[in-house]
């Protein structure tokens, strides 16, 4: 399984709406697509801005390289986002995913 990390950050007045387009309809939108195996968006404030990291699980890069339509290491992007980011990263990193940590038996992530 690959991680696919990208990073964004958004001036701290606008990291709630970005992150509600994120999860309503960024995310969303990769749910369908094949290989594609779930993820999570981690946001942490630094002064005046909101920094977002988006973790996405993927089948094989094989799988990226048919969503990106291209160069897997470019950061795709809607017309959306740039109403909200600050700067939009132009690569994003692809880890292979070699270990994990399972939450205690009854308990959620």
């Amino acid at each position: 399984m690959i991680a696919r990390v990208w990073r964004g950050i958004t001036h701290k007045d606008t990291a709630d709406a970005y992150l509600t387009f994120l999860n309503n309809v960024a995310l969303p939108g990769l749910a369908g697509k094949a290989g594609q195996r779930g993820g999570w968006v981690l946001r942490r404030y630094q002064g005046e801005h909101a920094e977002f990291v988006v973790l996405t699980l993927w089948e094989s890069m094989d799988a990226i390289r048919a969503w990106v339509g291209g160069d897997p290491q470019q950061a795709v992007y809607t017309a959306e986002e740039a109403q909200y980011l600050l700067d939009q990263e132009g690569l994003v990193r692809h880890y292979e995913t070699v270990g994990a940590v399972a939450p205690p038996a009854g308990q959620g992530t």
